[in-house]
């Protein structure tokens, strides 16, 4: 058996990366998940005047709100606030457009009201508890 060099490490590695990386690129693309809220019609549905629309409805039993905002506070939703019954859930816009919550951080949605039906969906019921920020 050949011994292990670092060029058949780095090599390995490299293979086991890009096979990876062209997984996670068709995963996407071949199948949706079911326990994921379905995306708004388009990202650029609900944008307006550089800035994303209000809403406010009811999502599988919460009421789900989102609306510009003035003023400094701990905003990073480029002055955009969600609430989940009248709780603040906190929301980032990323440089891409796309937005994340503090529930869930990693999968990034088109839409603020995006954020809020995948915050709804990974609570699976349990109250927003506020975000302490700094």
């Amino acid at each position: 058996m050949p011994e292990l060099t670092r060029r058949r490490a780095l090599g390995a590695a490299a293979a086991l990366a890009a096979g990876a990386g062209a997984q996670a690129l068709a995963e996407p693309a071949a199948s949706a998940s079911p326990n994921r809220p379905a995306p708004s019609q388009g990202s650029m549905a609900g944008h307006h005047h550089g800035g994303p629309e209000a809403f406010d409805e009811v999502f599988r039993g919460r009421r789900i709100e989102g609306r510009p905002v003035t003023g400094g506070g701990h905003h990073h939703g480029a002055g955009y606030a969600v609430f989940i019954d009248g709780a603040e859930l906190h929301v980032m816009s990323n440089a891409d457009g796309s937005w994340i919550s503090v529930v869930s951080h990693y999968d990034p949605v088109p839409t603020p009201r995006d954020a809020a039906r995948a915050a709804v969906v990974e609570l699976q019921g349990a109250p927003l508890v506020p975000f302490a920020a700094n």
